[in-house]
């Protein structure tokens, strides 16, 4: 029988603004199942405090065609908070003041991660399927083959003209200090900073009711000897009781926490209830423990059980976010003018798993 309950998730899209994105509104409000987007201040940079006035044309913008904001990804952490800088509680103070500032406009979800230099990693934008479609890669081999100064151009080389999140041209330019700044961040000290920052922004999160959805490294092991801590169930359960406070959660991202195959993502999501603020899920294939691409969400298609990861993922006892990334991921729908139909396609997908978990 059909378990007919308040609603656990809530089916969003990313849209990168109107500024940017091909996609509009109005398309994704007919998106069957679709209430939601998950946005940012495109144009802003890491540090930066956003203006209240601003936050509010954004949100006035997404309700003026039916929708609303879901959440926020991200707002990125200035490096000088990553590795502890003096200059860091001037940033968290920004920091503070927009979550503040979003907080007054009923936004409750911010997406964020605590990568150093590099965000999100892939060798390849357009490796091509035996379908013919073209999805993100990440092989170790070619990242062994590169100077760390090389992986931007690499990037942004297949990227057709796109400006990708974590990867925007003035913040590639400064890579040598980048690398600079972090030559004697360990896990230790990231961990060190990553509770600090925490700890200060944790009571206007309380005030404003705030979720703050940590990301997790992808992949998630080292890139160029950089030290990723957002990897694993250990750690995760590590930096949820250094700050022990509800709003100190997770963002679960099946594509990001499967690229180990060491971990077990539906054990985690198992694990993890109660602190999953937010959710992006997506399937990868394998072809060597380090050499994987972005799949379909067909459990058959990839690497992963789907409907295990939603069957888990829907008894959260929360109202959950859930963002249904495509396989041909968010840039391509840009660059390469993906149709509208193939986000339908999965958006339709991921509920009838939905209803499907909830009738078992």
């Amino acid at each position: 029988m059909y378990r007919k309950e308040e609603q656990l998730m809530e089916m969003t899209l990313r849209w990168y603004g109107s500024d940017y994105d091909t996609v509009t509104l109005e398309q994704i409000r007919q998106i069957p199942g679709v209430t939601g987007v998950i946005t940012t201040l495109y144009g802003t940079s890491p540090g930066d405090i956003w203006l209240p006035e601003e936050i509010h044309a954004l949100k006035k913008e997404v309700e003026a065609k039916g929708l609303h904001i879901s959440g926020i990804e991200s707002v990125n952490v200035h490096d000088a908070i990553k590795t502890g800088a003096p200059e860091r509680d001037i940033y968290i103070d920004n920091y503070i003041q927009t979550l503040e500032n979003l907080g007054k406009e009923d936004i409750h979800l911010v997406c964020y991660n605590f990568m150093p230099v590099f965000d999100w990693t892939r060798t390849e934008l357009a490796r091509k399927r035996p379908d013919g479609s073209t999805v993100l890669a990440y092989n170790q081999a070619a990242v062994d083959d590169l100077n760390p100064e090389d992986m931007f151009a690499s990037i942004s080389g297949d990227s057709n003209g796109c400006v990708m999140p974590g990867w925007e041209p003035e913040r590639m330019s400064k890579i040598k200090e980048l690398f600079a700044m972090y030559q004697d961040i360990d896990e230790e000290a990231l961990f060190a900073n990553l509770k600090y920052f925490l700890e200060r922004i944790m009571p206007v999160c309380n005030q404003y009711d705030i979720k703050m959805a940590i990301h997790p490294d992808d992949p998630a092991w080292s890139v160029f000897g950089l030290p990723r801590i957002i990897t694993n169930k250990q750690n995760l359960f590590r930096m949820m009781k250094m700050v022990d406070d509800p709003h100190n959660g997770i963002t679960f991202c099946s594509g990001s926490y499967g690229t180990n195959l060491e971990n077990d993502l539906p054990d985690m999501i198992r694990s993890l209830q109660g602190r999953i603020h937010f959710a992006h899920v997506r399937n990868l294939k394998f072809n060597s423990p380090t050499d994987f691409e972005e799949s379909a969400h067909l459990s058959s298609d990839g690497s992963f059980d789907m409907y295990e990861i939603i069957n888990f993922i829907d008894i959260t006892p929360r109202f959950l976010p859930v963002f249904a990334e495509k396989f041909s991921f968010e840039y391509l729908r840009k660059s390469h003018k993906i149709p509208l139909f193939s986000n339908k396609l999965v958006t339709d997908y991921i509920r009838s798993l939905t209803l499907a978990c909830t009738a078992a």
